[in-house]
């Protein structure tokens, strides 16, 4: 690959926000590289769930991939700062995830530090979408505060500035109510709803995901139902045991992750119930101690069905085209997304 097809990279800033939304993309121009060309790149997971750097992508010359480990050999690497973002690259093409959240963890992790503290973030728009996924964790907080959940909310940042400056006496009477239950004092308030809202955040984006994720599953379970009902393709042993192969992997690593989330959703209202700096703590530290695997997950399942509706498409019902996609591709990487699900810890040991 010459210099000039780097050159065709688009623009990173115009596509860096949606990029920090993705689970399977890392815009490589948020990270500490000496590399110039590789600040226009970007780490992906390819349908294999294996990662790749993308060093530029258009719709005419298409998706421009490099191995990890053969960077050394395209940008000539010879220097000690060269080997510093080979050893960056590898330990990153590593990861299950290139979500915010799993980022966050493996990146400190690996005492990485980025050039811009507020990379990690989901943009404003990913922020907004989820609105209604937060109204579920904003509610008990103006219930303690304002004795009500209707107050007109649209982001955390609204919520947070209504508790530093509340209109109303008995609102501020229950901010240092709130503020002894949690053990902290009344001007760390703010900070405790930031943190509040960063966790919770992160909840509501893998719930998004995953329920973004399910229906399509389910579609495509349907599908390799009506291909095992299909005359000719039953036939197919070969056929036959994938699908069996896979109906079992995804039904087993949805349920399990389906039951993850329900236990979040516990544990966070029986925290509101009984609401005190040690519970607050607990809940946090259960679902930060998730983010790696269930991210890791939902990037290997979004991956497979992002791939079957770009390649395969649910309009297509040819038997043929849909039983080779399925024999060949979607197979590939479930057994590690079934190891990423098993992986993760119980929620009963935290």
């Amino acid at each position: 690959m010459s210099s000039a097809a780097v050159q065709q990279v688009e623009n990173p800033e115009s596509t860096t926000d949606l990029d920090m939304d993705s689970l399977h993309i890392l815009p490589l121009s948020i990270l500490p590289l000496s590399t110039t060309g590789l600040k226009h790149a970007r780490l992906i997971k390819n349908l294999h769930f294996q990662s790749v750097i993308e060093i530029y992508k258009d719709e005419k010359s298409g998706s421009g991939q490099i191995a990890p480990d053969a960077l050394k050999t395209h940008f000539r690497w010879e220097s000690a700062e060269d080997f510093e973002d080979q050893r960056l690259i590898e330990h990153l093409a590593r990861l299950n995830s290139y979500d915010v959240y799993s980022l966050r963890i493996e990146l400190r992790r690996a005492g990485i530090e980025l050039e811009e503290v507020d990379a990690l973030k989901l943009s404003e728009a990913k922020q907004a979408e989820l609105t209604e996924y937060m109204r579920v964790f904003t509610s008990p907080l103006l219930a303690q505060v304002y004795g009500d959940s209707d107050a007109n909310i649209e982001n955390f940042d609204q919520l947070i500035g209504m508790f530093s400056n509340p209109d109303k006496d008995s609102a501020i009477r229950n901010l240092r109510t709130l503020a002894k239950k949690l053990e902290i004092d009344i001007m760390a308030v703010p900070e405790f709803l930031e943190e509040y809202a960063d966790i919770f955040l992160s909840l509501a984006y893998y719930k998004n995901c995953l329920d973004d994720l399910i229906p399509k599953i389910g579609r495509f379970i349907e599908v390799m139902d009506d291909l095992e009902g299909n005359f000719h393709m039953r036939r197919d042993p070969i056929l036959m045991n994938v699908c069996g192969f896979l109906r079992e992997r995804l039904n087993d690593v949805t349920a399990s992750l389906t039951g993850r989330f329900e236990s979040f959703d516990r544990h966070s209202k029986d925290m509101w119930n009984n609401l005190n700096g040690e519970s607050f703590r607990r809940v946090r530290k259960m679902i930060e101690s998730h983010h790696t695997t269930v991210g890791g997950v939902l990037c290997g399942l979004s991956l497979k069905m992002d791939a079957w509706e770009r390649e395969v498409g649910w309009k297509n019902d040819s038997p043929i085209k849909r039983s080779e996609f399925i024999a060949t591709q979607m197979r590939s990487g479930i057994n590690r997304i079934q190891e990423i699900e098993d992986s993760a810890p119980a929620v009963s040991d935290i």
